[in-house]
């Protein structure tokens, strides 16, 4: 990841980082980590963490970011 803390892209609040959650990438078949991201506003992110110059996404288990 990237040395600055991003910003939420609804409330843009400084995000906190909440930990790596395993998956299968569907692009490519292969198994790594999503890191997770939460703003004040309980708003919940993730992003491939080894891409980490692309877009967050919203996470569709936002009680991972807990």
């Amino acid at each position: 990841m990237a040395d600055e803390v991003p910003a939420c892209p609804d409330c843009s609040q400084p995000m906190r980082f909440g930990g790596f959650v395993l998956c299968k990438r569907e692009d490519d078949g292969r198994r790594t980590c999503r890191a997770l991201w939460r703003c004040a506003g309980w708003h919940v992110w993730w992003g491939w963490a080894d891409r980490p110059d692309e877009p967050l996404e919203v996470c569709p288990l936002p009680k991972l970011g807990l």
